[in-house]
């Protein structure tokens, strides 16, 4: 990479950065860690879902090098290669606009990134008059960024391979849950436990694994692009249980729509993927309703701000995941449509942030402050 196009990227990642920093500063008069907590949640949570619609536009390819377009900071100043490429491929993975959305992606990417470091930066300077955990948060947060930057590289320079477009992915939704835990911890209202047994942390936790096991199946459904592998529902291929390939479908070391031998994958393999996320879905919509169905009882039982926060959360898990069951559904007998995919992605990491939050909850009361 040329110092010019350094150069160039760096500062169009300071330019996205500083206007949310200017922002949190004018608000209050001062940089204030809870908002700019807020503020980056909320564009790490936009940045999922301009990659997922990256993704679905099939604009990962649109610039196929990294970091730059062709060397270039921009498409514009790329506009002969990116017309080049597109004489030579009409209906191939590089187009103007598709260029501009993999770069817009990569500019919003590094303006978080910078506000993550700004997050680190700031914790440190404070370090003496706030919570002792804040700062090596927003350290882990910075390293975490750092690596995901890297897979966003190899994102473009291994072609889209499976395996790491979904670990890109699973990082990002790693990384807003960092950050919904740092906009807890940093918040003066922060809700602690109260003395309620029944709640406890290990319910929460295993409902969490599950669903990150169910998102590492949808985002394997969606880099290999199996959404449409089954077209019915609840049959698939008008049969509960159709043929399928499991050993190629869940070979994970190989190249978009190949095989680890470098053969195409058969629609048995990509049946496979679909299935799987499908009938998994079933087991975490019963576990989630079942945990609310316990747990409810508790939330009506008081009317603490503890109280108040689970019947919150628990209320906003449900509806969570009633709109998981429509857009994912919508996915497949609706054709894909590329508003439903994206609620979906977006609906999968509020679900994770959700039960994040729940796990505050649970946390001693030794434990949060």
């Amino acid at each position: 990479m040329s110092l010019i196009l350094f150069f160039e990227l760096a500062l169009i990642a300071l330019f996205l950065g500083a206007i949310p920093l200017m922002i949190n500063a004018y608000k209050g008069n001062t940089l204030s860690l809870h908002r700019l907590s807020l503020l980056v949640l909320f564009l790490t949570f936009d940045l999922i879902l301009f990659g997922a619609f990256t993704r679905l536009t099939d604009s990962g390819l649109g610039c196929p090098d990294w970091p730059g377009c062709y060397g270039y900071s921009n498409p514009f100043a790329a506009a002969k290669e990116i017309s080049l490429a597109q004489e030579q491929m009409p209906f191939g993975p590089v187009t103007l606009s598709k260029a501009w959305i993999e770069m817009l992606h990569r500019y919003f990417a590094s303006g978080v990134g910078f506000l993550i470091l700004s997050l680190a930066i700031l914790s440190f300077l404070k370090r003496k008059t706030s919570d002792p955990r804040i700062f090596p948060l927003t350290s882990a947060l910075f390293v975490l960024v750092c690596i995901q930057g890297a897979f966003g590289a190899l994102t473009v320079t291994l072609k889209l391979q499976p395996l790491i477009v979904s670990i890109h992915l699973v990082l990002a939704l790693i990384l807003l849950n960092g950050l919904v835990v740092l906009k807890e911890w940093t918040s003066d209202t922060f809700v602690q436990r109260v003395k309620v047994p029944e709640f406890s942390k290990g319910p929460v936790l295993g409902l969490f694994i599950l669903c990150l096991v169910q998102v590492i199946l949808g985002a394997w459904v969606s880099t290999n692009y199996a959404v449409l592998a089954c077209q019915d529902f609840p049959t698939c291929h008008g049969v509960m249980v159709p043929p399928m390939d499991f050993a190629n479908g869940f070979s994970l070391w190989r190249e978009l729509g190949k095989t680890s031998s470098g053969e195409y994958l058969s629609i048995e393999a990509l049946t496979a993927i679909h299935w799987v996320h499908r009938s998994f879905a079933v087991v975490v919509f019963a576990a989630i309703i079942g945990f609310y169905v316990k747990y409810k009882k508790i939330a009506m039982s008081g009317t603490t701000p503890w109280h108040s926060a689970l019947r919150k959360w628990l209320q906003i898990l449900l509806i969570l995941i009633g709109l998981q069951f429509i857009t994912g559904l919508s996915n497949v007998v609706l054709n894909w449509p590329l508003i439903a995919a994206l609620i979906h992605t977006g609906g999968a990491a509020l679900i994770l942030a959700t039960l994040t939050q729940l796990f505050l909850l649970a946390l001693p009361k030794s434990l949060v402050k």
